[in-house]
């Protein structure tokens, strides 16, 4: 859901960076884009089920039968404050990567601009008021 949210944004950053930035091919760009943080994305959401699944191992090899009636065992990894901050890095580092990930396609190579911090993220605050603008009602 996080994800589905971030590759709208994304792809709405990346359109209007490009259409200020006058390139061509910008719908072509725009796939890119999307195909990228989805790549990212999908490589570190199977990463984090990989290290989840060992957090869970049992080392005496618990293995509940499909017939039984009852709960999975389900201790192991964090418990606590350390499982909700193990939670929230596993559900959202993947669309962060995936979004830091077109930053960096977005500037090096589409835009061929210098390496900054200014350059990677730039017009993302443009973009928010852009989208906060188009609620606006005239009378």
């Amino acid at each position: 859901m996080i994800g589905g949210m971030m590759i709208i944004l994304v792809s709405v950053w990346v359109y209007q960076s490009l259409m200020r930035a006058q390139k061509d091919n910008v719908m072509i760009w725009v796939a890119v884009c999307a195909a990228v943080f989805f790549g990212v994305q999908f490589l570190l959401v199977d990463v984090n089920i990989a290290v989840m699944e060992a957090f869970k191992a049992d080392p005496e090899g618990y293995e509940r039968e499909l017939t039984s009636v009852g709960d999975r065992k389900n201790e192991g990894g964090f418990q606590g404050f350390w499982g909700v901050l193990q939670s929230l890095f596993f559900e959202l580092f993947p669309p962060l990567a995936g979004f830091v990930a077109v930053a960096f396609l977005k500037t090096l190579v589409i835009l061929k601009e210098s390496l900054t911090i200014g350059h990677l993220f730039g017009g993302v605050k443009e973009m928010f008021v852009s989208i906060k603008d188009s609620f606006k009602t005239s009378n």
